[in-house]
């Protein structure tokens, strides 16, 4: 681990290479897994807000999920998740286009239809968070179904954290992420 601000970052983000190949695994990550996307306390009000916004992108399932559910539930673990189509694995918010999966908060996002790009656990993935009350860690979360992105990942020379400089930059600002690219620079 490395020490950047209040944050412990795992080595493997640093040593670990990563780009997404939607090509290959169709956003599997968006249908597949025990619960729905980790939604932080601060963005349910985000969520329910640009709901309507969002449901012209979703599918009808979506929908009929998220007026059954809500914007979010709470897992079997207590955690705070985007619902799940039929109560498991597909996310509610979960669209597709030519066979692979795109998240239409995201669309509506990109159309200008609303100001948040989609939930932080989703846009820093595979990057986890564990929160405690005087620092966060961030971790690798392995999953089988990333195997292309990370043969794709070493092919092209992608860090993790440099795959996913945009959302750490949401997440914790310019100045630490240079912060961090410094201490990597110093290993």
């Amino acid at each position: 681990m490395i020490e950047v601000g209040n944050v412990l970052v795992s080595e493997e983000l640093i040593r670990e290479e990563f780009v997404c190949n939607l090509g290959k695994c169709q956003g599997a990550c968006c249908v597949e897994g025990d619960a729905g996307a980790p939604l932080q306390r601060d963005e349910l009000a985000i969520l329910a807000s640009v709901y309507p916004q969002v449901k012209p992108y979703m599918t009808k399932k979506g929908i009929a999920t998220v007026e059954a559910s809500g914007t979010h539930v709470t897992d079997a673990d207590g955690d705070l998740t985007t619902p799940c189509v039929d109560g498991h694995k597909e996310c509610a918010y979960v669209t597709w286009e030519n066979g692979i999966t795109k998240c239409a908060i995201e669309k509506a996002y990109e159309a200008g239809a609303i100001n948040w790009k989609k939930p932080l656990s989703c846009h820093l993935y595979p990057i986890r968070t564990t929160a405690y009350p005087a620092f966060d860690v961030l971790h690798y979360d392995r999953w089988h179904i990333c195997h292309s992105a990370c043969s794709l990942g070493r092919e092209l020379k992608v860090p993790v954290y440099t795959f996913l400089k945009e959302p750490l930059i949401r997440k914790y600002g310019a100045e630490w992420y240079a912060d961090l690219e410094e201490s990597v620079r110093m290993l």
